[in-house]
């Protein structure tokens, strides 16, 4: 009924607003999966947003590189894809693209060890966001695995996450 489905609007509206507190959850969880690299996916990921952050990309730019491996969370090998789907309400396009793409970018680094064609980022040669992608990959990505490297806390970036994830960007 019409009263019924304006309760659940009441609802959905309440529940999205916790979504940067989910996000948070989301992301210290990430501190459990290592799967075989010198530090676990959340100093990964800080490692990622902080090198981001010192490079001077946007508050969004480096909520997503945060975000980048959150899709983990849910499945190690469709992790860009979840992601992606995650921030793309909250994100511009190219900044969606970015992480959608992200692992094909990043396999110019290791594609060629299991088998993959490592530039298969070039099916994306003209993009508008490949310019970012690439940078993301080679430049902020790839080489945050240091576990000497000094990374941002989580406490660092929660601001950026409540503001990023605070309002749906309108399409």
């Amino acid at each position: 009924t019409s009263p019924e489905w304006q309760q659940i609007v009441v609802e959905t509206i309440e529940y999205e607003q916790a979504m940067p507190d989910r996000i948070l959850t989301m992301l210290a969880s990430l501190e459990e999966l290592t799967v075989g690299f010198a530090v676990d996916q959340l100093v990964h990921s800080l490692q990622t947003a902080t090198r981001a952050e010192e490079a001077g990309a946007s508050t969004e730019v480096v909520v997503a590189s945060l975000c980048h491996d959150i899709g983990k969370t849910v499945s190690v090998m469709n992790h860009p894809r979840v992601a992606a789907e995650i921030l793309r309400p909250y994100v511009g396009d190219d900044t969606f693209h970015m992480i959608l793409s992200h692992q094909d970018f990043q396999g110019r680094h290791y594609y060629e060890y299991i088998g993959q064609d490592p530039n298969a980022r070039a099916q994306y040669v003209g993009q508008p966001w490949y310019a970012l992608a690439e940078q993301f990959a080679d430049d902020w990505d790839q080489t945050s695995f240091d576990p000497d490297y000094p990374t941002k806390p989580l406490s660092h970036f929660e601001p950026m996450v409540r503001e990023v994830f605070g309002s749906l960007r309108s399409r």
